[in-house]
């Protein structure tokens, strides 16, 4: 499975920021340890153009040229650098790279990215640049250009926080079907609406964590019956995850690997890519988050092992 990186690129945060800058290298660093069958590559840079496909125009010259307001900085989280700009390209860079190895693999992934609640107009909750949305925006503009027919994108977001700005984004574009299942307390506190939104209460444990989830798959695919998505985005957040200091939820370990082959099986299923984010994680303990996304890498490996002879067979049905 094709993964891409960016931890190369270090935001020069004031000393005791609460952003776990240095999960992205210890992630990096488990995977290449521990996980032979994930080859990293270095994320690219995604363009002004790319970025645009998502975002005004005037935003993105902002934060490439340092043009934010001190507000606007605030809102983000992160104090503008010549370095928060280029992070924030390479992990849109690494999403879209992430979106067109899944096209021709199956499955795919960035170590960063899930970067949800930024607007097309402004960043949030550190958060500067839509990594999905220009991804998806970018891949069904390709697949237009080369197949000359739409590619629905399914959206799967299962950070403990909403995914406001991916929901604002999309909300007029029946082409993209956004799902977010979230803690209902927790930030953004004023939610946008997603196509459909499944809200969590505090304490929430894995019995009923996994009953919404499957109930919620179970009404997107009778949504999509007779017109499936061609790509999924899965933001696979860690901080659902019991030990995270910002989720207020109860998932064990083996709760969110459980989450992540359920994900990961209905897709494969049904023959749909995926390329998966690691979104947020923000553990008490930053090996726990690490070692959870590190599972995540490691089932969604294991799916992507099971696609060639999918896609045998679906050659063989068409």
């Amino acid at each position: 499975m094709q993964a891409y990186t960016s931890d190369h690129f270090v935001l020069p945060l004031p000393e005791g920021h609460r952003f776990p800058m240095a999960k992205y290298r210890l992630l990096r660093e488990a995977v290449e340890a521990g996980l032979p069958g994930v080859v990293l590559a270095p994320a690219p840079a995604a363009s002004d153009g790319e970025l645009a496909l998502a975002h005004e125009p005037a935003y993105v010259s902002a934060v490439a040229e340092g043009w934010l307001s001190d507000a606007q900085q605030r809102e983000i989280g992160f104090p503008w650098s010549v370095a928060m700009a280029e992070r924030s390209r390479r992990s849109v860079g690494a999403t879209i790279a992430a979106a067109r190895s899944a096209l021709s693999d199956g499955v795919a992934a960035n170590l960063a990215g899930g970067t949800h609640h930024a607007y097309a107009h402004k960043g949030s909750g550190f958060c500067v640049f839509n990594d999905v949305a220009v991804a998806a925006r970018l891949m069904q503009a390709e697949w237009h250009r080369s197949h000359r027919r739409l590619l629905r994108v399914l959206v799967i977001d299962l950070d403990v926080h909403q995914g406001n700005g991916t929901a604002s984004i999309f909300a007029d574009d029946p082409s993209v079907f956004t799902f977010s299942m979230h803690g209902a307390r927790n930030f953004p506190f004023r939610k946008e609406a997603s196509d459909l939104d499944v809200e969590l209460p505090d304490g929430c444990t894995d019995a009923p964590y996994l009953e919404a989830l499957d109930q919620a798959l179970d009404r997107i695919w009778q949504i999509h019956a007779a017109d499936p998505p061609g790509l999924a985005f899965y933001l696979a957040g860690a901080d659902p995850h019991e030990g995270d200091r910002l989720g207020r939820l109860k998932i064990t370990a083996q709760g969110l690997a459980e989450r992540d082959r359920r994900v990961f099986s209905a897709l494969r299923e049904r023959g749909i890519p995926v390329a998966v984010s690691m979104a947020g994680g923000y553990g008490n303990d930053i090996n726990a988050t690490v070692a959870v996304q590190a599972n995540t890498l490691a089932l969604a490996a294991q799916s992507a092992a099971q696609w060639p002879d999918l896609r045998v067979s679906s050659r063989a049905r068409a």
